[in-house]
């Protein structure tokens, strides 16, 4: 994450956001000075408050938004496994924590809940973990996708499990593609 980390939004005079429709549907990309700040789905679980996204700008319009459409756009068309892109979620220094370790989650892979937490040293912690993946603002880009349950079954999404099993199925190795009977 590139830009100091804030556990609140703060008076935002220049947060603005767009809506890029593509793979996924609707997606509300939320920026706030030089850092993008939300995605949502329509209907996400952990929606603010849309005050908060400050006014609708077209995206062509703004380079940041812009940029993140492109780029939500090449790797929703598997032309891109990362993105490149100032972040600067909103949340506490635990779920800090949790976001930096969904991150380094490479493209292709998946990790339980009690994976991470016992990265963090206690994996008494998986459901708090949980709630911190369930709190993501900043959906696809960091990537909550690659957390299942731990018997490897699609557990929640903020966008749903349809575009969570799109999403795995977007970035499944080849060779796993090629294997399975299905």
């Amino acid at each position: 994450m590139t830009a100091p980390h804030r556990t609140a939004p703060t008076s935002r005079t220049t947060a603005r956001h767009c809506v890029i429709d593509g793979a996924l549907g609707e997606l509300t990309v939320v920026a706030d000075h030089d850092s993008l700040i939300g995605i949502y789905f329509p209907q996400h679980w952990t929606n603010p408050s849309t005050d908060d996204f400050g006014p609708r700008v077209d995206a062509s319009s703004d380079p940041l938004l812009d940029r993140a459409g492109r780029q939500l756009d090449e790797y929703l068309t598997g032309g891109r496994t990362a993105f490149d892109l100032p972040i600067d979620p909103h949340g506490d220094a635990f779920q800090h924590q949790v976001w930096k370790l969904l991150m380094e989650i490479p493209y292709g892979a998946t990790t339980t809940y009690g994976a991470l937490a016992e990265r963090l040293g206690n994996k008494a912690l998986a459901q708090r973990v949980g709630q911190c993946v369930g709190h993501n603002p900043l959906s696809v880009v960091i990537p909550c996708h690659r957390v299942v349950g731990s018997d490897g079954s699609l557990t929640g999404y903020a966008g749903g499990l349809d575009r969570k099993r799109f999403l795995l199925g977007l970035e499944e190795p080849d060779e796993a593609r090629a294997a399975r009977l299905f």
